[in-house]
């Protein structure tokens, strides 16, 4: 498994929307947090219904997601990430995440996340602003 250093997950950070407004002396702490887990190709990462205790951000190769159907949801790929939905909702997992090839992903435990967004509030803006800009216009009624 490729290791990587503590800046080198904060410069991994810095790439995705919802940490990139953050300084690198905030990013540091953050990346502390963050676990590597290696996935081999053609693996379920985690399957609709389980229970949320992480999150992702893939550093290497491909993630799919599927829906309850078993209809392609998301093809993610390095910088993106999964499963936070989760984690604030306290629901099961909605969908199935698989590998495509093997990946290399940072994980970010519930309880760190919640403890990070209690900490930097700035982190709770960039999930708004990811989840506001993939949010279709709602018509409202009148």
């Amino acid at each position: 498994m490729k290791h990587l250093t503590l800046i080198e997950k904060a410069f991994l950070l810095n790439k995705t929307p919802i940490f990139s407004m953050l300084e690198l002396d905030l990013l540091l702490p953050i990346a502390d947090k963050l676990s590597t887990t290696a996935i081999g190709a053609k693996e379920i990462v985690f399957d609709i219904d389980e229970q949320a205790y992480s999150m992702y951000l893939i550093v290497e190769g491909c993630v799919i997601t599927y829906d309850t159907e078993g209809r392609e949801l998301a093809k993610l790929e390095a910088g993106e990430f999964f499963g936070e939905e989760s984690i604030f909702s306290r629901k099961p997992r909605s969908y199935r995440s698989y590998t495509l090839t093997e990946a290399l992903c940072l994980t970010l435990s519930q309880a760190d996340l919640l403890a990070i967004i209690n900490e930097y509030p700035r982190v709770a803006t960039g999930f708004l602003e990811v989840y506001t800009k993939a949010m279709p216009f709602r018509k409202r009624p009148g």
